[in-house]
């Protein structure tokens, strides 16, 4: 049995749409939802990137049964890992309970504007593991004070805690990543549909937890349009997150896709309105077996097309295909 979830993407719409549209997706039958955190968007031409938590806190008391998660935040630059657990027991207590915390090691286009440099790969994962733990210690509560490799703790305490802290869910993409997820993570995150990811995760101690995969789509009911808005602001998704999270800025981004076609992008992100062809899109998720599995529709704009066309198409056939 697969859910299905709508994402909240920070870079495409402004702070009162993305509410807005989550209450919708709410009303039409999404299982959950998750939210990127990012200071920049990927490309200009998407347009926005309000600040994902105030958004997170404002779709908390709009709704009144949808999951809420971050996808993802990176614990290690922008914020320090004491504020984030801040945050996310603040998140649960105004969700009441509906909250998870997506974590992951970060991209560089959102981590730079602080000016610490972006460390390689292997640093970034020695610093969220670290994050992790005084997250952890923290959700635990009593005072937390720590000498780290990277971050320092000093008689640091959650006034506010819920009765159950929120789940942590960790972001991978290789062997690394998912070694640490499987130690340390409640669920595991990907964007890619590779059975070995969660294979690696369940050997390294994440067997039996949650595995969520997002997938781009692009709803429109005149197929060329979508396939040339997917171009417009999606056509970065596909350089896998190697690339991705070393860039700077959406102008990097621009001048590594610039030989991406619009057909390129339609034959990886479904586009149009033929439910069909999103579910088969769906489909090497589900078969890789991630038991969720959050949808993007791309374009700010089309979202309540999009999340009409879900309540009376799409959703059903998701859920006649994959429970």
């Amino acid at each position: 049995m697969v859910q299905i979830g709508y994402t909240m993407m920070t870079e495409q719409a402004g702070p009162r749409e993305l509410v807005d549209h989550v209450v919708r997706a709410e009303e039409a039958g999404f299982d959950f939802s998750v939210t990127s955190d990012h200071y920049f968007p990927w490309l200009r031409a998407q347009g926005h990137s309000p600040y994902a938590w105030s958004v997170l806190g404002a779709a908390a008391q709009a709704t009144s049964r949808i999951p809420l998660m971050t996808y993802v935040t990176c614990p290690t630059f922008r914020y320090h890992p004491a504020v984030v657990a801040q945050k996310a027991a603040t998140m649960q207590l105004l969700s009441e309970g509906r909250f998870r915390l997506g974590l992951g090691a970060g991209e560089n286009l959102n981590e730079h504007v602080v000016g610490g440099g972006w460390p390689a790969v292997d640093v970034r994962h020695e610093m969220l593991e670290e994050a992790v733990g005084i997250i952890r210690d923290l959700f635990g509560g009593g005072h937390v004070s720590r000498r780290g490799t990277y971050f320092d703790v000093e008689s640091a305490r959650l006034w506010d805690l819920p009765d159950k802290p929120p789940p942590i869910g960790i972001a991978v993409s290789g062997e690394r990543s998912c070694a640490l997820a499987g130690r340390l993570g409640d669920l595991v995150i990907a964007t890619e549909p590779k059975p070995e990811l969660l294979s690696s995760f369940d050997r390294h101690g994440g067997e039996g937890k949650p595995r969520v995969g997002q997938l781009p789509v692009c709803y429109d009911t005149d197929r060329d349009a979508a396939v040339r808005r997917a171009h417009e602001q999606f056509r970065w998704f596909g350089s896998g997150w190697k690339v991705n999270s070393e860039l700077p800025h959406p102008d990097s981004f621009a001048s590594a896709t610039q030989f991406v076609t619009p057909d390129d992008v339609a034959e990886s992100i479904p586009c149009g309105d033929d439910p069909e062809a999103f579910v088969e899109a769906v489909r090497p998720y589900a078969e890789a077996g991630f038991s969720e599995i959050a949808l993007v529709q791309i374009g700010g704009e089309s979202q309540p097309e999009y999340l009409e066309w879900s309540a009376k198409a799409l959703l059903p056939a998701l859920h006649d295909a994959f429970g």
